[in-house]
């Protein structure tokens, strides 16, 4: 089964132009030098034909069908394509058989492109295994999203990751210039102009995806009107209708990752802190809530008592957003996390909750000590629960005793920072000791 076979009969321009100039070989291949230059690993095992799984990562409009499409016209095997939105167990299996008898008759491999794999639920991806495993067929696997959220993880250790990275508008100039002196597949038959300035726009507006760049640059130059002696201009102001501004992506895995750059950015700048929150509020779409809830975390997790306001105006931005809504909100929001951003900082209470949990396991069943029991009952004294002190009988309402189980004795577990208010806590300690 060939994944990109089309009918002979069928004109070659019926095609949209960025499936015509689809590339045939890797020296035709724009980008992702650093998988497929010259040299690379990747590159000798396709030009070998000697490709075992393999998981292709990326954003979309990157290069990863292009790459199998390469592979397909490469190898000596079979090659089958499955979309993962609509494929089921029974396709998959229908496959694997089908591989099975090939490689037994015949000695002849297949090769499995699966588009999509991170709509593939775990059943589905678990039918793939003893399959990979046995050899009866190399998988290819296309993600856009993190396949270490995704992905089966026993698939995943079987397959090579290749990381492909969003192409540039370098990328989709180039692609344009070729289509443009292509006259067999691309644009070249045509008398065709392009001003230097439209063909800058639209590889800019195209965001690095050359399908987009390719499709804007063919809808340009059918729709325009030609000139007298029959050629076709192409400029600035034909390029800006002909292509749009890019929707932004925010799958999964680009929420998971702008949320994790919001919370590292609320350790050291404000002004990042300040951009990766509204940046997914009004941009991606994404709730306030997800930042609100990570923010009171922050509070606690990498501020704690060295400014305990932090988080009172985190929770009362939480709140201010309940009552106002947005857009009114994100002054109220921005407010908290500015604050938060140039508070000291301490993770005191974070490395304190490590050691108690540490201490828990070493502890096993902790017994409460005698003197720490309930005693509000009659027959108390008789069963030993006496012996507390209560520390605001004592001078500076403190006294030292034992707290903890008798398994831990002495042990220290919260050190405060000398950050902020949480000094005045550390010099309170030490006076203590």
């Amino acid at each position: 089964m060939d994944l990109f076979s089309y009918q002979e009969e069928e004109s070659p321009r019926a095609r949209l132009l960025a499936d015509r100039m689809r590339p045939q070989t890797l020296d035709e291949y724009i980008g992702q030098e650093q998988i497929v230059g010259e040299g690379k690993l990747l590159r000798r095992a396709i030009e070998g034909d000697q490709v075992s799984s393999i998981l292709l990562y990326g954003p979309p409009g990157c290069g990863k069908t292009t790459l199998a499409h390469i592979i397909s016209l490469k190898t000596a095997g079979d090659f089958v394509k499955l979309n993962a939105v609509d494929a089921s167990v029974k396709d998959v299996r229908e496959v694997i058989d089908r591989a099975r008898m090939s490689k037994s008759m015949y000695g002849k491999k297949t090769i499995l492109f699966l588009d999509e794999v991170h709509r593939f639920n775990t059943s589905r991806q678990d039918a793939l295994l003893p399959a990979v495993e046995q050899g009866i067929i190399i998988f290819i696997g296309a993600t856009t999203e993190n396949p270490f959220h995704h992905v089966n993880g026993a698939l995943l250790s079987r397959s090579t990751l290749f990381q492909l990275e969003p192409l540039g508008e370098e990328h989709a100039y180039e692609a344009m210039r070729r289509a443009l002196a292509d006259r067999e597949r691309g644009l070249g038959f045509m008398t065709l102009h392009a001003d230097e300035d439209a063909l800058q726009h639209i590889a800019s507006m195209a965001g690095g995806d050359i399908r987009r760049a390719l499709n804007a640059l063919e809808l340009a130059a059918v729709t325009t009107p030609s000139e007298p002696d029959g050629s076709v201009r192409i400029t600035l102001e034909v390029a800006q209708e002909s292509v749009r501004k890019p929707s932004i992506r925010a799958d999964m895995s680009t929420q998971y990752d702008v949320l994790s750059a919001f919370h590292k950015s609320v350790r050291g700048s404000s002004d990042a802190a300040l951009f990766w929150f509204l940046y997914a509020v009004e941009k991606l779409g994404m709730d306030p809530m997800t930042f609100l809830r990570r923010l009171i975390v922050a509070c606690s997790e990498d501020i704690g008592l060295a400014n305990p306001q932090a988080m009172i105006q985190a929770v009362t931005a939480m709140d201010a957003y309940h009552k106002i809504g947005w857009p009114e909100a994100k002054y109220n929001i921005s407010q908290a996390i500015l604050f938060a951003v140039e508070s000291p900082k301490s993770n005191a209470t974070a490395i304190a909750i490590g050691n108690v949990t540490a201490a828990i396991e070493r502890a096993g069943n902790a017994e409460v000590p005698l003197h720490l029991r309930d005693a509000h009952y009659k027959g108390a004294q008789q069963l030993g629960h006496e012996g507390y002190k209560y520390p605001h009988d004592y001078p500076n309402h403190y006294v030292k005793q034992q707290y903890l189980p008798d398994a831990l004795g002495g042990a220290t577990f919260y050190r405060a920072s000398d950050q902020g208010t949480e000094d005045k806590i550390r010099k309170n300690q030490e006076h203590r000791k």
